[in-house]
């Protein structure tokens, strides 16, 4: 009974080991089958990528996308007839295809793939519009392989190269992979009548295109054909015996495109009889052994190791959780060892604990070292990418030079304003190309900034502000450097033009008000003798007003040109602003100054304009006064030629007067002593009128900024424009007060507006900068009126800043720290360099309306109006326009990116009680008058 138990579970044993093993098999020819898979898919795949590969660089042969027909050349076929012999006969390509950018096939090389339908042309199309490379497996007589990819010229696709390449070195890999024969199947596709009828397998609906051992595996392949299918055959192999042969068959896939209509197999056939038989034969043994002492061996190695196997067994369930990253239970798993004699499972478990914790630190070092390396790699992607978008995209000079200052790299930029490519450039030194230095330039570390000319191939020239600095090299090798360059010609024209403007008068071309009075002073302080000669058009303000500002312009360029030719050799001529002009002549007595006079109005008598119809004739009032008789400043001697020419247009017998020494001391005295008490009076009884002008928003046309202005109430209530009584305040220092009851009005006003966002802009004199109590005062009154100070906007003319610069930068600068805004008036007439305007503690800029109401006539306007704009802008300064008189005006302001606009087309002075419907006063008071350079006036 015991022998047939032991006979029993021997053979039972025999038989598991049968099984055992042939499960293996299986599970190991499934393995292999899988492998074979993935090694054809691996290979497939490489495959593609080289021929995609090798197809880009045929694209980037030098000169193949200008040789494309798109582009005028006919140098096409040559371009690649050197490379075809190394591609066909190294690299396996069977075929070269060049479309143009319409998608027309231009060139080809090779064999062509006998196909019904070989869609290469959709192919190059999807490629030139997607600019992204395509790739394709095709198969009909043979399989080949395609990659398109498109041929960039700057940027753009102009072109595809197509590639094709047979599936030979593949099917050589799949013959290495596999041990037995290797076929390929093209199912559902065109089939192809060269090839062989044996060949075909009608049960799957197939042809073989390539068989390796026909004589064997061809008839195999029949039997499983009838017997499985191909989809079975991807899953797992199939295994039947055929001529009594153990045979087994499985499949691969190939991928193809959306275009094809077929699909194609490797089919991998072994003869497995010998492993087979190995397993049968090792089950025999297995038996025959078994039979003799394999239960006795087993009985007694199960009761020796019994309880080293459960500790084994354990530990060996332990270690997959330790590749899980499982440690706290792996520890937990194995308990402490107790045993004074350790073994070598005591050993084992020890060393087990001890690789937990090892592999926990090590998980979590290179957790950390992973987080730093992304964060760097993302790092140096990020400085990678701005270093690129940089060179590419920004507006200036870069250029990188070698240790003897030649060129290594020139920008897009650089070579777009040069006109040449970078061929022409690089490897030549920088002296060369940019020539010699015109200006060194001293920056915050004092070297490596210089000014120079250049030349482009247009023969346009441009200044360059170059900043150098040194690029770091190599150990051991000399240094190079990066040179950035700054196109500086239009800012160059800009501060010449306001060099100009500085001391004349954009409109005339004539010296201005400025120049003259220092011309004055300069005579005066040498003591030379002279005359002063002062003349005013009469009627002038009937040509603005008949035929327009324009017509006025063009009267006032023709008088200028008249008197500029005849008089301009005997002194300094200058416009004084409006329709006023005036002559310094050094030297002339009385009778010269007289004779003069006597000219001027001959020479004014020739001056006419004529528009359409209507012809204007000019005549003008001259006031002679002489120095240093009648002024030993220059501020006295244009006070008395402007009292000699008011005397002259109140004379009927003739158009010049010149003042007597008696008759000036007493009409100036006699002039001076009423309006200051006029003004005086004013003050007490509060009889002047506050009025106010809208600056509006150019974008919107919204209204929240207004400009303060002062009018007098005479005896009738008829208000008197600033022009008759500011010159004689700021000459008796009663403008100090005026600018105090303006502030003091402006406060009340707002103080009782509901619109707390409504801000008043108070033009402060020059004489006002020079207050030490302004600062305490005017923080007084903003204290007692409870107005936010950013309401408040405080104005002072370019000319009053420019006097005395620090003075003025120190008043803004304590205004500013009060809250309030500040604004710098007519700006453009007195500066000669912006430096000073980024030094100005100013929010608004107001920009000289000379320059605005001759926008659309004169470029230099234009050049200028735009340069103090981006300047401004650059400064994050608001720009408001100011005599602002027409609406075509509007759009080119608004192009300048200048945001604020003040001017008659936009707005007149009004009484600020009736623009605001405070309950005092609501009658409309407007002023034709024009606006001067005086505070408070317009």
């Amino acid at each position: 009974m015991s022998s047939l138990l032991v006979l029993g579970l021997v053979l039972a044993f025999s038989w598991i080991g049968h099984a055992n093993l042939t499960r293996q098999f299986e599970q190991s020819r499934l393995k292999n089958a899988l492998r074979q898979a993935s090694e054809m898919d691996q290979a497939l795949r490489r495959s593609e990528e080289s021929v995609r590969q090798l197809a880009s660089l045929v694209a980037a042969t030098q000169g193949l996308g200008d040789a494309l027909p798109d582009h005028g050349g006919e140098t096409l076929p040559e371009t690649l007839e050197p490379q075809w012999p190394t591609l066909q006969l190294e690299s396996g390509i069977d075929e070269i295809l060049l479309f143009d950018a319409r998608g027309a096939q231009t060139a080809s090389w090779g064999s062509a793939q006998s196909s019904h339908e070989r869609p290469v042309k959709r192919w190059a199309q999807r490629v030139i519009d997607t600019d992204m490379p395509l790739t394709s497996l095709r198969c009909s007589s043979d399989c080949r392989q395609y990659a398109a990819v498109p041929v960039l010229v700057e940027g753009r696709s102009v072109g595809v190269v197509v590639l094709s390449r047979s599936l030979a070195d593949v099917m050589r890999q799949a013959h290495q992979i596999t041990q037995g024969d290797v076929g390929l199947l093209l199912v559902e596709g065109a089939q192809d009548g060269e090839l062989p009828e044996a060949r075909r397998l009608p049960d799957w609906q197939g042809q073989l295109i390539a068989l390796t051992g026909q004589e064997e595996s061809l008839p195999a392949l029949r039997r499983a054909s009838r017997e499985t299918d191909l989809e079975s055959l991807t899953d797992r192999p199939y295994r039947f015996r055929h001529s009594g042969r153990e045979i087994e068959v499985s499949a691969v896939q190939m991928g193809g495109d959306g275009d094809q209509q077929g699909a194609g197999y490797i089919l991998f056939t072994n003869d497995i009889t010998e492993q087979v038989g190995a397993i049968r034969q090792d089950t025999r043994i297995l038996a025959t052994i078994g039979l003799g002492g394999w239960l006795a061996a087993e009985l007694l190695l199960l009761a020796i190791l019994l309880s080293p196997m459960a500790r084994l067994r354990r530990i060996s369930g332990i270690l997959p959780s330790l590749a899980q990253g499982e440690f706290a239970s792996a520890r937990r798993s194995i308990p402490r060892p107790d045993s004074r004699f350790p073994d070598e499972i005591d050993i084992l478990e020890g060393a087990t604990l001890h690789l937990a914790n090892q592999l926990e630190d090590l998980e979590e070092e290179v957790g950390i070292r992973g987080d730093e390396l992304a964060a760097r790699v993302e790092e140096l992607a990020k400085e990678r990418d701005f270093i690129g978008s940089l060179l590419d995209t920004a507006r200036v000079f870069i250029i990188t030079l070698d240790a003897d200052d030649r060129i290594t790299l020139v920008n897009d930029y650089a070579l777009s304003v040069m006109g040449v490519s970078d061929k022409l450039l690089l490897k030549r030194l920088f002296d060369d190309v940019f020539g010699a230095r015109s200006q060194p330039l001293v920056g915050i570390d004092g070297k490596g900034q210089e000014e120079r000319l250049l030349l482009t191939s247009s023969g346009h020239q441009h200044t360059i502000a170059w900043y150098h600095a040194p690029l770091p090299g190599i150990a051991g090798e000399p240094a190079g450097k990066i040179s950035v360059g700054l196109d500086i010609t239009e800012r160059k024209m800009a501060e010449a033009r306001l060099t100009w403007l500085a001391e004349r008068d954009p409109l005339t071309g004539l010296y201005n008000r400025r120049y003259l009075k220092e011309a004055l002073d300069k005579a005066i302080r040498q003591g030379h003798p002279g005359a002063l000669l002062l003349l005013d058009l009469d009627q002038f303000k009937d040509v603005n007003e008949l035929s327009g500002h324009q017509a006025g312009d063009q009267l006032l360029r023709q008088v200028a040109a008249v008197l500029q030719e005849e008089l301009g050799h005997r002194g300094t001529l200058a416009r004084l602003g409006g329709d006023e002009f005036a002559l310094l002549v050094g030297g002339a007595d009385r009778t010269l100054a007289t004779r003069i006079a006597q000219q001027i109005n001959q020479l004014l008598a020739t001056v006419t304009l004529e528009l359409g119809e209507r012809r204007h004739r000019i005549a003008a009032s001259t006031g002679i006064a002489l120095f240093p008789t009648h002024g030993d400043n220059a501020t006295d001697l244009l006070a008395s030629a402007d009292m000699a020419m008011y005397k002259a247009k109140e004379s009927s017998s003739q158009r010049w007067h010149l003042l007597s020494t008696l008759e000036d001391a007493r009409g100036e005295l006699k002039e001076r002593v009423y309006w200051e008490e006029r003004i005086h009076r004013a003050l007490e009884e509060n009889a002047f009128t506050l009025m106010v002008q809208p600056i509006v928003r150019l974008r919107d046309r919204d209204i929240r900024h207004y400009e303060v202005l002062i009018r007098m109430q005479d005896d009738n209530g008829k208000l008197i424009s600033p022009g008759a009584f500011i010159s004689v305040a700021e000459h008796s220092g009663q403008i100090l007060q005026i600018d105090r009851w303006v502030i003091h009005q402006a406060l009340d006003v707002l103080a009782r507006l509901d619109d707390k966002e409504v801000s008043l802009a108070i033009n402060l004199s020059g004489p006002s900068l020079h207050d030490e109590g302004l600062k305490q005062y005017l923080a007084e009154e903003i204290i007692t009126s409870g107005v936010a100070p950013e309401q408040l906007i405080l104005e002072v003319t370019e000319t009053a800043a420019v006097t005395d610069f620090a003075t003025a930068r120190g008043v803004l600068q304590s205004l500013r720290e009060l809250g309030c805004r500040t604004a710098l008036d007519d700006f453009g007439v007195g500066f000669s360099n912006f430096h000073y305007l980024s030094q100005l503690p100013v929010d608004y800029i107001k920009i000289d309306g000379s320059f605005i109401r001759q926008l659309l006539d004169d470029n230099e306007s234009r050049v200028i109006v735009k340069a103090i704009a981006d300047i401004a802008n650059g400064f994050d300064k608001q720009v408001v326009a100011e005599f602002v008189e027409q609406e075509a005006l509007l759009p080119i302001l608004g192009s300048y990116g200048i945001s604020y606009g003040q001017g008659y087309y936009l707005g007149s002075p009004m009484k600020a009680c009736t623009v605001f419907a405070l309950n005092e006063n609501t009658d409309i008071a407007s002023d034709t008058h024009p606006r001067s350079n005086t505070p408070h006036q317009q």
